[in-house]
Order: C-alpha cells, then sequence, then structure tokens
C-alpha cells in the first residue's frame, strides 16, 4: 500500500485552504487534512487600481506560515501551490509570490481563469456521476466556467465577475442592484454561445452556500453537499430574496453567518449566469481547483481520467479497510445471476444492478471493525466515505442494502429518514433479498458456482454440493411477497460404523 501525500495550497481572493491527500493505491486516494482561513487576499484592491493592500497581505502571510507548518506534520512528498484572480489582477501579485518565496520557501504558481476553471471541470469529471454539463465556479473576483461534453472538457472561460469584486464597486457603496446586475449582464456578453446547457455544475463556496439553504429549507434528509442536485426553476425566488435582503435578514435563508459578507452577491451572480446558459438543473460539487490540481497530477498518464469502471472513492475505502475485495469476483457473478432473473420477469428495473454490485463490494468492509452488527458498520462507513461518483440515490440505497442484510427492512426510523431517496418498497425488497441471498450463499459454503431459476413466483438454487449451512441461513431471511425458496444441493454422508 502506497502512503504517499500530497499538499494543495489554494489562495483565492476571498480565503485560502490546504488539503492533504493521503494516496493508498493506483486509483485510491483520500482526504487527511483540511484548513481554511478567510483571509481576503483582495480586500480593497478593487479601489487601489487592483494592487494587493498590506491587511490582506499580513493575513496571507500569516495563514500560509501556519500551512507549510501543518505541511510539515505529515509524509508530504509534493506540494502545489496555486493563486488565482487577486493574485493574477493584481499588478504587485508577482511581488508578493517573490516576497512568500523568499520568507517561507513556498513557490505558488498564478493561474489563469482559463486554467482555474480547467481544473475545476476536472474534479466535476472524475468525482461526480456526470459526462456532460457547464462548471461555474464564483469566487471573489472571478467566475471560472468549463463546458464538458461526452466526458470531454470542451471549452473553458473566465469572467470577471466575483463576489468580492461586486461588494467592493456596488454593495459596499449602496449603489442599486439593478447597476450590479447591469454590470453583470454585461460581463456575460462576453462568454460564447457555445456555452449553453441545461445542467449546471456548482463549483465553490457561493454555489455550496446556496445549496445547503436549499437543502435546510427543504428538510432534506442527507446532509452532503456532494451531488445534492434541484431543479432551477423552483429557486429562482430564494436566490432573488437573498440576493436583494437586508444583512439582517440572511438567517432566515438558512445561510450560515460566516458567508453574510458576500452571499448576497454571489446569489446574483450565480442567478444571472444560470438564466444566461439556460440552465435547467444544477448539481452541486464539493471539490474543485485544489482536487482538479491533485488530478491533475495524480492521473497525468490516464489522460487525466479514471478508467470508465473505476471509482476511486470505492477503491479508496476498499484500500484503508484492506478488504479481500477480489474475493468478491464469484459473488458479484452469481448476484448479477439472480438480477438478471428478477428483471426478466419484470420485477426490477436493470438501472440497479450497478448499485448491487457496489453494495456487495463494500460488504467485507464491516468486518474490519467487528464481526458482529458487520452490516451497521458497512452501512456508517458507506454513509460517510462513498462520496464520489455516485448520486445521492445511489449512494443511499448502498448503504442500505448493507445495512439491513435481509432482516428487518422496513426499520421505521431509519427507513422512514430516507424514504424520499429510496426505490419503491416492491423493488428495495427485492434488491436486498438478492443481495442478501447472494451474500449467504457465498459467506456460508466454499461452493464458486451455483445455478437459479425464477418460475411461478418460485427462485430455486441449484448447486453441485452440499448446502447445510446456506440452508439454515436462509431460513432466518425475509423474502418479498409471495416469493418462496427451493435450495437444491447433493448432499453426500459418509456411511459410518459403530
Amino acid at each position: 500500500m502506497m502512503h504517499n501525500s500530497t499538499a494543495i495550497i489554494d489562495i483565492g481572493s476571498n480565503s485560502a485552504r490546504l488539503v492533504i491527500y493521503q494516496v493508498s493505491s493506483l486509483y485510491g486516494f483520500h482526504l487527511i487534512c483540511e484548513k481554511k482561513s478567510k483571509v481576503r487576499i483582495g480586500e480593497g484592491a478593487y479601489e487601489k487600481e487592483g494592487n494587493l493592500q498590506p491587511i490582506g497581505i499580513h493575513r496571507a502571510y500569516l495563514a500560509l506560515d501556519e500551512f507549510i507548518n501543518t505541511i510539515k506534520l505529515y509524509a508530504v512528498t509534493k506540494i502545489f501551490s496555486v493563486a488565482t484572480s487577486a493574485l493574477r489582477d493584481a499588478p504587485n501579485g508577482l511581488e508578493f509570490t517573490h516576497w512568500i518565496k523568499e520568507k517561507l520557501g513556498l513557490n505558488i504558481e498564478i493561474i489563469d481563469g482559463k486554467t482555474e476553471a480547467k481544473y475545476g471541470a476536472i474534479a466535476a469529471l472524475n468525482l461526480l456521476p456526470i459526462t456532460s454539463g457547464i462548471t461555474i465556479d464564483i469566487g471573489g473576483g472571478s467566475s471560472d466556467i468549463a463546458l464538458i461534453k461526452e466526458s470531454k472538457i470542451v471549452d473553458t472561460y473566465s469572467l470577471n465577475l466575483g463576489t468580492v469584486r461586486l461588494k467592493e464597486l456596488f454593495f459596499d457603496k449602496n449603489r442599486p442592484s439593478k447597476e450590479a446586475q447591469n454590470f453583470i449582464k454585461k460581463e456575460l456578453k462576453r462568454l460564447p454561445s457555445i456555452f449553453r446547457h441545461k445542467q449546471v455544475i456548482g463549483i465553490g463556496g457561493t454555489a455550496r452556500t446556496l445549496s445547503k439553504g436549499i437543502m435546510k429549507s427543504d428538510a432534506y434528509p442527507l446532509n452532503k453537499i456532494h451531488g445534492f442536485n434541484y431543479q432551477v426553476k423552483e429557486y429562482h425566488d430564494y436566490f432573488s430574496n437573498i440576493a436583494s435582503a437586508n444583512r439582517s435578514m440572511l438567517h432566515y435563508f438558512y445561510i450560515s453567518k460566516g458567508r453574510f459578507d458576500t452571499i448576497r452577491e454571489g446569489a446574483l451572480i450565480f442567478q444571472e449566469i444560470l438564466a444566461h446558459v439556460e440552465a435547467k438543473e444544477v448539481i452541486t460539487s464539493g471539490v474543485g481547483v485544489r482536487e482538479g490540481v491533485f488530478l491533475n497530477d495524480f492521473l497525468k498518464h490516464n489522460n487525466l481520467q479514471f478508467p470508465k469502471k473505476v471509482n476511486p472513492s470505492l477503491v479508496s475505502i476498499l484500500d484503508r479497510f484492506e478488504t479481500p475485495h477480489a474475493d468478491s469476483t464469484k459473488l458479484k457473478e452469481s448476484a448479477t445471476k439472480l438480477f438478471n432473473l428478477f428483471v426478466k420477469n419484470q420485477r426490477i428495473s436493470k438501472k440497479y444492478l450497478q448499485t448491487l454490485l457496489n453494495a456487495i463490494e463494500l460488504t467485507p468492509i464491516g468486518h474490519t471493525f467487528n464481526i458482529y452488527q458487520s452490516y451497521q458498520h458497512a452501512f456508517y462507513a458507506t454513509m460517510q466515505e462513498f462520496n464520489y461518483g455516485v448520486t445521492h440515490k445511489e449512494m443511499i440505497l448502498t448503504a442500505m442494502l448493507l445495512r439491513f442484510g435481509g432482516k428487518s427492512l422496513y426499520d421505521k426510523e431509519i427507513y422512514k429518514v430516507y424514504k424520499t431517496l429510496l426505490p419503491k418498497k416492491r423493488e428495495l425488497e427485492i434488491l436486498s433479498f438478492i443481495y442478501t441471498i447472494s451474500v449467504t450463499l457465498h459467506e456460508n459454503s466454499s461452493i464458486e458456482e451455483f445455478d437459479f431459476s425464477l418460475q411461478n413466483e418460485r427462485l430455486t438454487i441449484r448447486a453441485q454440493k452440499s448446502l447445510y449451512l446456506v440452508k439454515e441461513k436462509i431460513e432466518e431471511l425475509e423474502t418479498p411477497a409471495k416469493l418462496t425458496l427451493q435450495v437444491l444441493d447433493c448432499q453426500v454422508i459418509p456411511l459410518y460404523y459403530f
């Protein structure tokens, strides 16, 4: 197992962040450290011809010094430090990076807006269940946009629209909101007409803050921002009300206090861009530039993409829990056979197969904690760690299959919490049954190959060896309504004499 770690420092107009990723295998990695400081390095710059001011420089220095001290505590082999619009817009930006190099020994790369957009798109394309759309990352000084089609980054663009920029030019001066709106519309005219798509991927603090507000206002059952999606038309008024709200009223929109200073500006920019690109749906990204910088290096020999059948989240979980996942091959074959029988009999949709296989592959992680209640352990680990490349519905379904193991499927408390994100009871019942039968067969026998048939509501399982232990376990399982089980095996009991 690899244990190399990579540190990424991202210096934006509003905040500076440090993240450290530990590499566990060829396609496995996970976050082991995250630090954030609201340095506002660009504070006051837009009224001083873009020049960085002493107050922002001072805060940035202190934050970067702490980041470097933190990095020393980890086995970091690579450090990438990037700076975005505040430094690239600043006439004294290079002077600042040279000074930091001299004082702290840190090399900072000032990236242009198109590169910033590209990094965000790399992260979204690899770590969200998408193949197309427009990424929008609203920062303090710029809004960086990328167009993705058929799993390829087609084009990128950077607009001079940022929350801090708008705040200092309009909101701090109490200028009419119409002026700010016209400023945004004028800048959007620069965006090439190719940037049109019904799906937008919201990257960065503004998009995440707005999504968190929507989740709280709708009592969304899952506390996970990455992969959360919503329809644009349903929240038009929500965005408009935030943009025009008095600062003291923002908490009524479920906005966290730490975002009060720039969320009105961000909501206004986001809403105007959504309308301009003709977006119908937003999917929220919990990843962005930092992850893009990491993946740009991590996947440099793979055309900047994970192989099609590789889920980096699943790989990372299996790496860390050191599970014997290579042994799941035959189990997955049995599950696929069973699943296809139920699809053929129109009992379930074929769209659930990959989720079923993900659950099977993750099954052993529960045993890492304790053999007892292993299903519950696997459920909690999956809920926390299965983040990338799946929708919320797929993640919840995977975790629920692991949680119940064929028993107490409709545990009132946990089922009711996530009911709105789960399939209909009938399909959930069958999926849980297929999952549990498959696991039971392989965990309670040394047989690798099974035959299945489904006729007249009777599932028959055939094997060429004894399934004595399996028969005992199957008696304890819940079966879908009207379905009966028949196990046909070959029992050879040797004769013995007293």
